[in-house]
């Protein structure tokens, strides 16, 4: 897949998420899995890009991650956290990232800043998680608007990545 984008004057704007079936991608501010190799694709897909997120997906974290421009969007103007770019809406993370001029811009989270994002995505980077937990963070449905471009089949999940339908 290539660093270049479609999408004319801005960057590609990529959701990066792991999903189960049933749409839970967190329980609480944790995640209801622990897949390995998920978490060496989201590594390698996001090293050198910018990364937007929440606080609390932040938080469950726990700390920057290396090599990536993590742009937190928090309500709280007071928050503040060393190795991280605040910002306090969406607009404003956005606004920030493209500032930078990366080649992509990745969304990673978590059920509020996708969903609020959702219309700037082109890309989704999605592993499918087969498992049905239980769950009170959800995923928004990826619906007719999108198309499956790639699938690697793995043991209990996937690899998948949507593009969005073309106007």
């Amino acid at each position: 897949m290539s660093d270049e984008t479609s999408t004319g004057d801005r960057p590609e704007v990529v959701g990066i998420a792991a999903v189960a079936r049933n749409g839970v991608i967190g329980a609480g501010n944790d995640i209801p899995w622990r897949i390995r190799e998920d978490w060496a694709r989201f590594k390698a897909i996001t090293m050198g890009h910018v990364l937007i997120m929440g606080r609390k997906t932040y938080d469950s974290i726990g700390r920057p991650l290396p090599g990536r421009t993590t742009i937190v969007v928090t309500r709280d103007p007071a928050w503040r956290t060393d190795g991280v770019v605040v910002a306090t809406d969406l607009d404003d993370a956005f606004d920030l990232a493209y500032a930078l001029t990366p080649t992509k811009v990745f969304v990673a989270g978590g059920g509020q800043i996708y969903a609020a994002a959702w219309d700037r995505l082109d890309t989704l980077e999605i592993t499918e998680v087969y498992a049905d937990p239980a769950g009170d963070v959800r995923f928004p449905v990826i619906g007719a608007d999108w198309h499956e471009t790639d699938r690697d089949e793995r043991e209990g999940f996937a690899f998948i990545t949507f593009r969005r339908h073309s106007e």
